[in-house]
């Protein structure tokens, strides 16, 4: 099989890359964060890397929890966002997801997990020091059915927050999201509060990996392409990003996106 993208554009300072499945898709992102993991320990000592948690990265978690050339004893790792009040080991929390499908079985040097049943205002704090005692190298990190960038959803996005981490309120399309992803049974399953990494510390990593499959992502994806940087698709300030990869599959990428760039 190919993992080869049949289509390149950049828009903005955005490099995007389609891909003929979602197969290939993942190998490929896969590959090009491996490589960069392994370019940038042969310069730094250690390297904080932030990874989101949704089953449209499945494949490329696959792909990293199977390289053995990583040094992952030189990795700390982050993640993006929590639900607030899950029960105690449910399922959906994120901080389980990621330690399922990589962590255990990579052994970074330290994880650093959010605690959605910790004081969230305490919670915040404690996260945001973490993330501040040294630069970000890498983001791993997906978009959402209505833009959003980890929990940023439209209504609290903010380009120029001033927070590192924060509470926030989901949007009803984003929990919907989460049904539709089969997360849930039911909308009001949802949490309807999360904590999240802000944009500004999202776009702050030196490096961000995005990777989209899936038809129901391509409306985003075609409004974060076209048109005006705006919180109302909140991956668009990708485009401002110097160095931000955007992987898609040709369902994600979309009749609409085709018509629009070819």
């Amino acid at each position: 099989m190919s993992i080869s993208p049949v289509q390149v554009n950049k828009i903005d300072n955005l490099m995007v890359r389609v891909f003929s499945n979602r197969e290939a898709m993942g190998i490929h992102a896969g590959k090009e964060i491996a490589e960069k993991i392994k370019s940038l320990l042969q310069e730094k000592e250690e390297i904080r890397v932030v990874f989101a948690a949704a089953p449209s990265q499945n494949e490329v978690l696959a792909y990293l929890a199977k390289d053995k050339d990583i040094d992952w004893s030189k990795i700390v790792a982050f993640h993006m966002d929590e639900y607030i009040g899950l029960s105690e080991g449910a399922s959906q929390s994120f901080g389980r997801f990621l330690s399922e499908k990589l962590f255990e079985k990579v052994k970074p040097k330290k994880i650093h997990l959010i605690n959605g049943n910790n004081d969230s205002k305490d919670e915040c704090k404690r996260y945001a020091s973490l993330l501040k005692k040294k630069p970000i190298d890498i983001v791993c990190l997906g978009i959402g059915e209505n833009g959003h960038i980890a929990f940023n959803d439209p209504p609290v996005a903010d380009f120029e927050d001033n927070d590192t981490v924060k509470i926030v309120k989901l949007d009803r399309a984003c929990r919907q999201q989460q049904v539709n992803d089969g997360c849930f049974t039911d909308i009001f399953d949802v949490p309807e509060k999360a904590i999240t990494l802000t944009i500004p510390e999202i776009v702050s990593g030196e490096f961000l990996f995005c990777v989209v499959p899936g038809k129901t992502k391509a409306i985003a994806v075609h409004n974060v392409l076209k048109g005006t940087i705006t919180t109302e698709w909140p991956a668009s300030i990708l485009r401002r990003h110097p160095n931000c990869i955007l992987f898609l599959d040709e369902e994600s990428y979309g009749d609409k996106i085709n018509n629009a760039y070819n």
